[in-house]
């Protein structure tokens, strides 16, 4: 049975510091894109970062402009596990965080969520004082 779990989630300061995973089950996630997306609340779902061709020398990630420098996808095929590294957290990170896959899932500054096939149940951040 194909599936995706996220896990990682949790309540932390501003400031402060998670590491979201995404494990695969059923199917082999280098065979495909992998992306984070995140919705907040009241908030549209958004793409957050995404990886693809991994691994070395060709892979290739995406992030987004708002969470650029802070955010950092990597992936571990050995462990058919992509992470996603939060850092600087702000209260405007705050949301239900996704991972998606797709063989053919836009990675680029569109991410086009319907381009992913398969999603995880998702994985709760709350940043707050």
């Amino acid at each position: 049975q194909l599936q995706l779990v996220e896990s990682g989630g949790d309540l932390v300061q501003p400031g402060g510091s998670l590491k979201l995973s995404c494990a695969g089950s059923g199917l082999r996630l280098d065979y495909y894109v992998v992306a984070w997306f995140r919705q907040g609340p009241g908030r549209e779902r958004e793409g957050v970062s995404c990886i693809k061709n991994y691994p070395p020398p060709n892979d290739y990630t995406y992030t987004a402009d708002s969470v650029k420098g802070r955010f950092t996808i990597s992936a571990d095929p050995a462990m058919n596990m992509v992470s996603l590294q939060m850092n600087s957290l702000k209260v405007e990170d705050t949301g239900i965080y996704f991972c998606a896959v797709g063989a053919s899932g836009q990675c680029d500054g569109s991410m086009q969520s319907s381009t992913f096939n398969y999603w995880g149940q998702g994985t709760e951040v709350t940043v707050s004082s």
